[in-house]
């Protein structure tokens, strides 16, 4: 049973990497031959410090920004990790009451970024910080946090994960909630990526036609670099090669749309390709015919 087991630190329970870890987990599963244990943790940022330190972690779920953090806290991380893949982008979603009506008017207010540890309390404040607006921040559940919005104690959440949130779809919320757009530009051409939030993610606080545009924090899949050959290493090369031998299982019906756009071949700036990534994308490009 332990024999081909491996730990995937994923983050929290209501995050986006811990439903993708666990359909992974699901699409690799082959009884004692391969099983891969999500972790819920303290979120994404912290999955990092699990990968690095933790015993029974073979593969975490980062936020590509965290990476620089920890180059300046690790100067050898390169030398420690691996990507495997590069997962989806977790995009930054900005709600706020009814009187607020720019980002500017934001300066000075309560704004909640999740508890610490999560995407949402390490990229939000930086996001901010880029735009230059200085608020009064606050890292408490956004359960709470919204709770407070109703009440007019907050006048903002920041969520950093992937569309769409369940608060938002499930929620009620009074006219006037919504959320404020964040233009691309040359303050996030380094880590982050266009996107957009749109009323097939959020009908009920998007009309048909609006279009809210926001950034994403792409999300990749790390291992640890263990040694060739050892046994830490055989499990997470068998746990590639299933994975992505399997990946049209992910792409299908029932499993989250995201996966779809998934590009097995897509690269990481700054981080060496898992060798057994690299190896099975090598064996596809010589399986492949020679066009006449």
């Amino acid at each position: 049973m332990n024999a081909w087991a491996v730990g995937l630190a994923a983050g929290q329970l209501e995050g986006a990497p811990i439903r993708f870890a666990a359909e992974m987990a699901r699409i690799v599963d082959d009884g004692p031959n391969m099983l891969v244990l999500p972790i819920v943790t303290r979120g994404p940022v912290e999955n990092m410090n699990a990968l690095l330190n933790l015993r029974g972690v073979d593969m975490a779920i980062v936020n590509s920004d965290a990476l620089d953090e920890y180059k300046a806290q690790a100067p050898d991380i390169q030398k420690r990790v691996v990507y495997i893949l590069n997962l989806f982008p977790s995009e930054l979603h900005i709600f706020v009451r009814p009187e607020i009506q720019t980002l500017q008017d934001l300066a000075g207010k309560k704004v909640n970024f999740n508890t610490l540890g999560t995407a949402a309390a390490y990229t939000g404040p930086l996001i901010f910080s880029r735009l230059g607006i200085e608020v009064e921040k606050t890292f408490i559940p956004h359960q709470i946090a919204l709770e407070q919005m109703r009440q007019g104690e907050m006048a903002a959440v920041v969520f950093i994960t992937s569309k769409p949130v369940d608060a938002f779809v499930r929620g009620h919320w009074d006219t006037g909630f919504k959320f404020l757009p964040v233009a691309y530009g040359g303050k996030f051409e380094d880590y982050y990526l266009p996107s957009s939030l749109e009323p097939s993610d959020y009908p009920n606080l998007i009309k048909q036609g609006e279009h809210i545009s926001t950034i994403a924090v792409p999300t990749v899949l790390l291992s640890y670099k263990w040694p060739a050959n050892s046994n830490r290493y055989d499990r997470v090369d068998r746990f590639v090669d299933y994975l992505f031998s399997r990946i049209e299982k992910l792409q299908a019906p029932g499993f989250d749309p995201k996966w779809k756009s998934i590009n097995l071949a897509a690269t990481v700036p700054g981080i060496e390709r898992s060798p057994s990534a690299q190896a099975w994308l090598d064996r596809q490009t010589r399986a492949k015919p020679v066009s006449q």
